[in-house]
């Protein structure tokens, strides 16, 4: 059994009703619309975030789950989707997960307004049954997200990124999405404030080590999802990289941001860079950083009684940061 299939197997039926439910969240009067979202539907990925609603509303509350964790995880879905539509036209891209992207098929404006309307449908989804609470939740997250991809672009044309920003447009970026799943799960089947923001926080320190992840994955010589040093010919700043730029000299220094400016395309160029980076410390420090988040997320974990749900969450955050892809 594969480590995806271990984690799901405490939430086995569940997940099965939920994609259920979310593909019936999903329709429309419209063919059109339906014909693009039941191709949605048929290409999900590891469906991390509906995992992560339906482990921690059963670890919190001994195994409950009810309608509104059902609710919650297909408005997450939806909105991550939705986001998912919208960065495919923003990065011009046409694949996603190995298919076709919805812009690639069906072109941009009509992707922009299936985004538009995934996202309409989960709102609505939340204020229909009376969900004000996790729509808060949700809210906050999609908010966040749209000024962390924002941060980043305001801030990586100029290649002088601290660690500290760059930790602030993942924690929007990426961590929030999952910060969110927790604190909704929690959220969908108790009361206790403390908790929900316990499990908040836990998602979050989760999204950050999932990031960091991502960044290494950069500088691996493994076939991966992505080609590696494409966030290098992308000028995108990632932990390995910001690390050694605050630590070489500056000669080095202007020679990195030549290299990354200018240079970006030339492959025997972004080879050394990646060199470099390996060279200087750069992925141990990341790595080292990526297990300071894990650690500190398990860490919320402890005062859990022991269950197969908080087995499986303790499965995923190391999931996380030994995945392969």
């Amino acid at each position: 059994m594969n480590i995806t299939s271990q984690i799901k197997q405490p939430i086995f039926n569940e997940m099965e009703l939920f994609e259920k439910k979310f593909h019936e969240s999903m329709t429309s009067k419209v063919a059109l619309l339906n014909r693009i979202t039941y191709y949605i539907v048929n290409r999900k990925g590891k469906q991390m975030r509906p995992m992560f609603v339906f482990l921690t509303s059963k670890m919190v509350s001994g195994g409950i789950v009810n309608e509104r964790t059902y609710r919650g995880a297909s408005v997450i879905e939806l909105i991550h989707t939705a986001t998912l539509v919208h960065d495919d036209v923003v990065d011009d891209s046409n694949r996603r997960r190995g298919f076709f992207s919805i812009n690639a098929l069906w072109k941009n404006k009509i992707a922009v307004l299936v985004g538009d309307y995934l996202l309409s449908k989960g709102l609505l989804l939340s204020i229909d049954n009376g969900d004000f609470d996790l729509l808060r939740i949700i809210s906050v997250a999609v908010r966040e997200m749209s000024e962390g991809e924002l941060l980043q672009i305001e801030k990586a044309r100029r290649l002088d990124i601290t660690e500290e920003v760059y930790y602030e447009i993942i924690r929007k970026k990426t961590a929030t999405l999952i910060a969110a799943c927790c604190a909704l799960g929690a959220k969908s089947v108790i009361e206790d404030d403390i908790q929900v923001e316990n499990m908040r926080k836990f998602g979050e320190l989760i999204g950050m080590a999932f990031q960091i992840k991502d960044d290494l994955f950069d500088y691996s010589e493994e076939a991966i999802g992505k080609p590696t040093g494409i966030d290098i010919k992308e000028q995108k700043m990632t932990l390995p990289l910001i690390h050694v730029l605050n630590t070489c000299t500056p000669q080095e220094k202007k020679w990195l941001i030549n290299s990354i400016k200018n240079h970006n395309k030339d492959k025997k160029r972004v080879k050394e860079v990646i060199a470099f980076v390996k060279n200087n410390n750069g992925l141990a420090y990341a790595e080292n950083k990526m297990i300071e988040f894990q650690q500190e997320a398990l860490s919320l974990l402890e005062n859990y009684p022991d269950s197969e749900f908080k087995d499986a969450l303790i499965l995923m955050v190391n999931y996380v940061i030994e995945r392969k892809k």
